[in-house]
């Protein structure tokens, strides 16, 4: 018999794709996070569904948790759900606990 496993939330991407609305929706956000990477504007708008992209979002994120909290509660997610949905999009060096 097949055990299906059962959905609970937003996917990886879409959970990415909240992230980095929330950056940009910070003007001292957006720019660190651009500072950081050595993106531009432009590129990260070109981008901005890009898996990999997706995930440094997350990485931003998750080195503070306030920002994760805040993200959380602005976005209606668990406070666990970034740190979920970064495990699942490439370039992931996070263990399962």
């Amino acid at each position: 018999m097949t055990r299906l496993s059962k959905r609970v939330g937003p996917d990886a991407e879409t959970v990415g794709l909240q992230a980095l609305a929330f950056v940009a929706a910070d003007d001292a956000l957006i720019d660190r996070f651009l500072a950081l990477t050595g993106m531009g504007p432009a590129e990260l708008r070109e981008r901005a569904q890009d898996p990999v992209v997706l995930g440094a979002v997350l990485d931003f994120l998750l080195v503070d948790d306030s920002l994760v909290l805040a993200f959380a509660a602005a976005s209606d997610l668990s406070p666990e759900a970034p740190m979920q949905a970064r495990r699942s999009l490439p370039g992931s060096t996070a263990e399962s606990w």
